[in-house]
């Protein structure tokens, strides 16, 4: 944080405060904690047998679970009659549902969610994460920065980054979150660049953006932003005549 060109006394304290932490190597991340399998507490290394789990090619039958869903009737016939869709007896209605599923549910095939590849209704996928929440149970401790980072997921970065041939590959929790870290990464080029100075506007990395572009990209921006690492321009959607002349 700088008030008119001058720094804050919290980011002296920082400057003040860093070395000495260095110095008591108190940024030492774990990466990657080994975690010892249930039962097998004395196993110096957790074994990845890849021959363990099958695989398939093409589609299979549990490729379209991954995409149907079963609404309520009730709630189905409002969505299509253009009414209210929250009920004020949603609970009753639930209720009365419940004891006759069969003929109150309406099958439906889902096009809005993110399981592009089907991944969470596939048998493999299933197998490997119950076996992994047998062994070492659930839950992510903690970031990766500090000790959430396990030998699972260095395995699996390994796995990615030797399938796509890249030199390595970097975990995130979802989507939003690929897409966040992305648009700061590029708006922390221009602040690593200028050697501990705020960027000028010159410096600066320009970023055009649609207007609809998604959540995660807008939020990512205006985080850059916020940093001081990039100026963004918003056009209106699809109008490249718009976009031309902000370029």
């Amino acid at each position: 944080m700088e008030l008119m060109g001058k720094k804050s006394s919290w980011d002296l304290w920082i400057e003040e405060a860093l070395p000495k932490l260095e110095s008591r190597k108190m940024f030492t991340p774990i990466r990657p904690m080994n975690l010892s399998i249930l039962g097998q507490e004395d196993e110096a290394q957790t074994k990845f047998d890849e021959d363990e789990y099958e695989t398939f090619q093409g589609i299979q039958h549990w490729d379209r679970l991954s995409v149907q869903i079963s609404l309520p009737q009730p709630f189905f016939q409002r969505l299509m009659d253009g009414g209210e869709l929250i009920s004020k007896n949603e609970r009753e209605d639930h209720e009365k549902i419940s004891s006759n599923q069969e003929h109150q549910f309406k099958k439906l095939t889902l096009f809005a969610g993110n399981d592009f590849l089907g991944l969470s209704r596939h048998p493999t996928i299933a197998k490997a994460t119950a076996k992994a929440a047998m062994e070492q149970g659930t839950g992510p401790r903690g970031s990766p920065l500090i000790c959430g980072y396990t030998n699972y997921h260095m395995a699996l970065e390994s796995s990615l980054a030797k399938l796509k041939n890249k030199e390595a590959c970097l975990l995130c929790t979802s989507g939003f979150a690929a897409n966040m870290a992305l648009m700061v990464a590029i708006g922390s080029l221009a602040p690593l660049l200028s050697a501990g100075r705020r960027p000028t506007k010159e410096e600066k990395t320009a970023v055009f953006s649609d207007a609809l572009n998604h959540a995660s990209i807008v939020d990512g921006l205006k985080l850059a932003e916020r940093h001081g690492g990039v100026e963004f321009f918003v056009y209106k959607h699809c109008d490249m005549s718009h976009l031309d002349a902000l370029l």
